[in-house]
């Protein structure tokens, strides 16, 4: 069974202060899974990938849970959700749409691209807390995640 430090959250967010919040409603749920960020597209499919400035990262480590906003410099998030799921490292990666956006047009793209989930950033932070914190329990507790390529 892979430790908290080997379940890691990457955390695709280009707003400092959303990322900032996102870290301490984390910490305040005792969520101490290692928290990686990406601060636009090109960075977070570098990561995932191991290209670019992440070239020769061991891409088989990947994180356990994705925290993608939709609205990124470079390449947005539905971009990026597109290309997650058309690579077999990443296809079934457990992403959860983090966006301000309640636009319909933005939730049905999202599914259709393959999200697991989407939640609209609430504006309150201990709204924000506790929202966080059922999506940590969940995806990184109780959740099932299925065996990576490598060992199917």
């Amino acid at each position: 069974m892979a430790s908290v430090k080997e379940k890691r959250i990457l955390l695709i967010e280009d707003n400092p202060d959303d990322e900032t919040l996102t870290k301490r409603a984390l910490e305040k749920n005792g969520i101490a899974n290692q928290l990686v960020v990406a601060r636009d597209g090109v960075e977070a499919l570098d990561y995932l990938f191991g290209t670019g400035s992440c070239a020769g990262r061991d891409t088989s480590i990947q994180p356990q849970l994705v925290l993608l906003d939709l609205k990124l410099p470079k390449i947005d998030g539905l971009e990026v959700l597109k290309r997650l799921r058309a690579d077999e490292r990443t296809e079934a990666l457990p992403v959860v749409v983090l966006s301000a956006s309640d636009e319909a047009k933005d939730v049905i793209a999202s599914y259709e691209l393959g999200a697991n989930s989407y939640m609209r950033k609430p504006v309150d932070f201990e709204h924000f807390i506790d929202a966080v914190g059922q999506l940590g329990h969940y995806w990184l507790v109780l959740n099932i995640a299925p065996p990576s390529p490598k060992e199917r």
